[in-house]
């Protein structure tokens, strides 16, 4: 169960949307009482917390949740406004697991809300990601073609993975940028051409399922011949 919450219902609606389309059960508040209120008779799986709430706003609610024995463990993604650098650090500094800058995707979401998910989960078999002869071991940090290893650099096994966990959804370069580089400031998408450019070479015959997306960015074909 992942809560969102978010004072404008707009967002709030399509963060809901979007995690329950993905398989998520998902419930949304606009306002951290309510929040704090149906803490005391349930508790999430993560929680996606606004910064900018009214009446208590989502840094006091962080250092609440993170005092408290019963709440502590429960992962945060803080949802900040871009430009907004110290909330960000400070959220961390307090113990949000990762945040999400404004406006944000809703496949970042979706994607950071999975990140952070896998930190969390103990004593469970890890999910090897494949794709026909193509194999990515996240624990062992590990990629396999027909079952010779090849060898990549951090942010080309980084690019591999979001694609593989993502086939099918294009992302711009600067989503990428975010994601993989974990910056706000992709400074040039030519940074972004040239992984993606010794990722398709290293991959071979599975460097041609990473298509060009017009005018967008780059997304993996979900299916290989």
């Amino acid at each position: 169960m992942i809560w969102c919450v978010e004072d404008d219902s707009n967002i709030r609606e399509i963060e809901l949307y979007a995690l329950k389309s993905t398989g998520f059960k998902a419930r949304g508040f606009d306002n951290g009482k309510s929040l704090l209120e149906a803490l005391k008779t349930e508790l999430p799986d993560l929680i996606i917390l606004d910064i900018m709430l009214p009446e208590i706003d989502g840094i006091s609610l962080l250092k609440k949740l993170k005092s408290s024995p019963e709440t502590k463990e429960i992962p945060i993604i803080m949802a900040t406004a871009k430009g907004m650098e110290y909330d960000k650090i400070q959220g961390l500094d307090l113990g949000a697991d990762d945040y999400l800058v404004k406006p944000f995707g809703v496949m970042e979401m979706i994607s950071r809300v999975k990140a952070v998910l896998r930190r969390y989960v103990k004593n469970e078999p890890e999910v090897t990601l494949s794709i026909g002869g193509l194999s990515l071991s996240p624990n062992e940090h590990r990629v396999t073609i027909d079952g010779k290893e090849i060898e990549l650099t951090y942010k080309e096994f980084e690019l591999l993975k979001l694609f593989l966990e993502n086939q099918g959804i294009a992302f711009t370069r600067d989503q990428l940028f975010r994601m993989v580089w974990e910056s706000d400031f992709c400074v040039e998408s030519r940074t972004i051409d040239i992984h993606i450019g010794t990722l398709r070479q290293k991959l071979g015959k599975y460097g041609q399922l990473i298509k060009t997306v017009r005018n967008v960015g780059y997304r993996l074909e979900g299916s290989h011949d």
